[in-house]
């Protein structure tokens, strides 16, 4: 497929890994702020630290950057508490919230959590409609979500039209999500024919397409992509052989072993060569990042949103996403 330009007005965002702690997040979020970004999000993967505190603390030390929740799903909290929360976070950031919800996967909730994972998209669907409502300041009565409800919030909401944001992959739920949300945010280890593929199934041109893409960058470039390997087998034995690895041209046995790896506990960064890598994520040397950001501002994302490398130091590791990103044209440059 011929590339296109980036969409205009493409936003750039950043989100602290959740293996860093609490305050590493807040710092990092100020920086980002600072650098020029304008979305940071937050990952609430199972069992890494909570987003909505972090959130807040961001929330309360930032005055320009948008907050995303990104993403929580509807079996740990219950969708009333998912809109107190955000109403509550809202409130401290002044509206600057993206809410990120998702279904979120057997292995966290059942295997993991012990909660049973039945009918995840209508479960979905449905927590979207009972925040709506509740972050409008009306009551809910009726069955969703497994629960017999009448519940309004305490309070009026002060911003009821808080962006609705879905992390959904499938071709079900991305057609859910072009009729339910205001947009889509995509798993990471989302390649760019993949994310041309879902913004067919979620909308076409006018909708909202966000994606987190995995990132690391160094004087070394060969350090930088193995550093990044292990990540990338992570989470494609998450993913296994699914459209997502399917449209971006992973084999099929291939990801069935990625899969086969990840549930006997065996490592996998063996099986990512450096084309799995180049199609999955971002790495190596200043120079191949810059290319990389480009390939993936030609898929035309709305929102690209660059996972940080854990193991390098935080203020070092924005200060290299953002150079590549003003050198790949998606940041402005800095005034002299």
């Amino acid at each position: 497929m011929s590339s296109q330009p980036a969409r205009p007005g493409m936003r750039l965002g950043y989100a602290p890994s959740g293996r860093r702690t609490g305050a590493e997040a807040v710092a990092i979020g100020r920086a980002v702020e600072e650098t020029g970004f304008a979305e940071l999000w937050l990952s609430e993967d199972y069992c890494e630290r909570g987003a909505f505190a972090v959130a807040g603390a961001v929330a309360a030390t930032t005055s320009r950057l948008h907050i995303g929740i990104g993403v929580v799903n509807p079996w740990t909290r219950h969708p009333a508490l998912l809109a107190m929360e955000t109403a509550g976070l809202a409130e401290i950031a002044e509206g600057r919230v993206l809410l990120g919800l998702g279904a979120s996967n057997a292995r966290w909730m059942q295997e993991w959590l012990g909660i049973e994972f039945t009918r995840p998209i209508t479960r979905l669907r449905e927590c979207v409609s009972v925040v709506r409502q509740l972050l409008a300041g009306e009551r809910v009565t009726g069955t969703a979500c497994g629960y017999d409800m009448d519940v309004a919030l305490a309070f009026p909401p002060a911003y009821p039209d808080l962006p609705v944001i879905l992390g959904v992959k499938g071709p079900k739920a991305l057609r859910m999500a072009a009729d339910v949300a205001d947009g889509v945010f995509l798993s990471v280890l989302s390649a760019p024919e993949y994310i041309r593929w879902a913004r067919e199934r979620c909308g076409g041109p006018q909708a909202q397409v966000s994606a987190y893409v995995m990132f690391s960058c160094g004087e070394d470039g060969a350090a930088a992509r193995d550093a990044l390997r292990p990540q990338v087998a992570k989470y494609l034995g998450i993913h296994g052989d699914q459209d997502i690895t399917r449209v971006a041209g992973l084999d099929p046995q291939l990801g069935q072993e990625f899969r086969r790896r990840m549930l006997a506990g065996e490592p996998a960064a063996d099986l990512v060569t450096d084309d799995v890598l180049d199609t999955f994520a971002i790495a190596g040397d200043e120079a191949q990042c810059v290319a990389g950001l480009r390939r993936y501002a030609e898929a035309g994302l709305d929102s690209l949103v660059l996972i940080d490398e854990p193991s390098v130091p935080a203020e070092r590791a924005l200060a290299v996403a953002a150079r590549c990103a003003r050198q790949a044209g998606i940041l402005p440059a800095q005034d002299s």
